[in-house]
């Protein structure tokens, strides 16, 4: 399968701070990408480089193989064909559940309400959401909000989902619920790139783990090459530290 995203020689600086330091990476069609880390290893920077929510310093972001940091690109257009999935969900409290997974299909993608409220019901669905439809956020669970944000973020039938930390707000009877929805949908064929701390997770679900340290890539490979068989000496200790 082709590349869907390809990173090269991406960099990203706050100041004189350089978090990413050319980063060369990819994401095939159907692949689950799982990247790993110690905190500030720059995992996050790289996931909000990828959908533009932070300014590449330098390098290129293909996607479909055309460079989307040229300035011909139309960036809102790009930003379509990723569904993004926050830490602390970043639901709008005033609209239910139903509601949140409608209003960006049909002020983006300019479907009617009802072929929107139709894809939404199907992805409330998947996520086992859809018996709350009419819930406002703040009578849902952590692990329940973080549902309907995944929900959301299919409704747009993106071409990639990108979710960063999802479980790191939940508290830890949360985290299953929705480590088994993310595991159904890498299952389902999607074209996932996942940021977490969740080694279990990371080695059951991803075709490939990739390990960041201070702003590079120091190893990826298979979840078997990289949990049992680590090359590099940072892997190695990174592991053994968060091995339970």
């Amino acid at each position: 399968m082709g590349n869907v995203i390809e990173v090269q020689h991406l960099k990203k600086s706050f100041g004189s701070n350089e978090i990413l330091k050319d980063i060369d990476f990819s994401v095939k069609k159907g692949e689950v990408v799982c990247i790993i880390g110690p905190s500030g290893s720059g995992k996050s920077t790289l996931l909000r480089c990828i959908n533009l929510l932070e300014k590449p310093s330098g390098g290129s972001i293909i996607y479909n193989g055309q460079n989307i940091l040229d300035h011909k690109h139309n960036i809102y257009d790009y930003r379509t064909k990723l569904g993004m999935v926050f830490q602390q969900f970043n639901l709008f409290n005033n609209h239910d559940v139903l509601s949140n997974c409608v209003v960006g299909q049909t002020k983006v993608l300019k479907r009617s309400v009802k072929e929107a409220e139709e894809v939404a019901m199907k992805y409330l669905n998947v996520v086992g959401m859809s018996q709350y439809i009419k819930a406002k956020p703040r009578q849902l669970s952590g692990g329940m909000k973080q549902r309907v944000a995944i929900a959301r973020a299919l409704s747009m039938e993106p071409d990639v989902m990108l979710f960063d930390e999802p479980t790191s707000a939940l508290d830890p009877e949360m985290v299953g619920e929705v480590l088994s929805v993310m595991k159904k949908l890498a299952k389902s064929g999607l074209t996932m790139l996942v940021v977490t701390h969740e080694m279990q997770f990371a080695k059951e679900v991803s075709d490939r783990v990739v390990f960041m340290d201070q702003g590079v890539i120091v190893e990826e490979g298979t979840p078997e090459q990289i949990f049992d068989n680590p090359k590099q000496e940072r892997t190695k200790e990174f592991l053994s530290r968060v091995a339970r």
